[in-house]
């Protein structure tokens, strides 16, 4: 990874956490961070070792957005991080450069070293309000071709809801979104407003990438909610086109 990516802006944890979030980072927070990095780090990497991916929707577009070197902005839904975090990492191996925006909230600080061990880069700071500092990385390094992995309807919902401020980081760093949807045949879903999925060992997988949608330079603000509209779709019709994929072998 580049020295860049230890800048103090990129870096500077604290200065961007919700002074007034009850979640703090104490020393018990600290030592259960410590060891939880280890131990979700080796359980997602075995239970994705144990899927079979059934299809890829859309492979050649993946073919072509892994490997052509240009900076892009995938966004899945915060309800498919898991499958989507992976699936950017075998990207990577394809020589995909990746930073993924996480959340400057204590809560983001495994993720965060997550992937950096992965290799990716990472930006903290909320991709949905698109703030200062995010938008000031965010042109930093798509200047550089990195691309940016996103939920765009996370940290705190509503879900499935493509938050405006990704509509403007695309816009603003002239680089496409590209709508990624998944589906497992057979999965947990935890109790939260996001519905998280975690597919069960030895599911079968559906993975679907959509065309990149570029916002026209010089777009006026007024007119980037039919963009945000667009993409919002665009993630959800891919979803739904990856479940069906299991619906009609039920039926079947």
């Amino acid at each position: 990874m580049s020295n860049d990516t230890n800048t103090a802006g990129t870096d500077d944890v604290e200065g961007r956490r919700n002074k007034k979030s009850s979640r703090q980072l104490t020393l018990g927070r600290r030592v259960v961070y410590f060891f939880g990095y280890y131990v979700l780090r080796f359980v997602a990497s075995v239970m994705w070792k144990s899927y079979r991916i059934e299809r890829v929707i859309g492979q050649d577009i993946v073919d072509e957005v892994s490997s052509d070197g240009h900076a892009y902005l995938p966004c899945y839904w915060h309800k498919q991080l898991l499958v989507g975090n992976f699936m950017i990492r075998d990207w990577m191996s394809r020589g995909f450069r990746a930073c993924f925006i996480i959340s400057a909230s204590v809560d983001g600080d495994v993720p965060a070293r997550i992937a950096r061990a992965w290799g990716a880069e990472v930006i903290r700071g909320s991709a949905s309000r698109a703030g200062t500092l995010v938008l000031r990385d965010l042109h930093e390094k798509a200047k550089r071709g990195v691309s940016f992995v996103t939920a765009p309807d996370g940290p705190n919902g509503p879900i499935f809801e493509f938050k405006r401020g990704i509509v403007l980081m695309a816009r603003i760093a002239g680089i496409p979104v590209v709508p990624i949807a998944c589906a497992a045949d057979r999965a947990w879903y935890l109790s939260r407003w996001d519905e998280f999925m975690v597919p069960k060992p030895f599911a079968r997988l559906v993975l679907a990438v959509g065309h990149p949608i570029r916002i026209p330079p010089g777009t006026p603000m007024d007119e980037l909610e039919d963009y945000r509209q667009e993409m919002e779709n665009a993630v959800n019709r891919l979803m739904e086109e990856s479940n069906a994929v299991f619906d009609h072998a039920k039926e079947s």
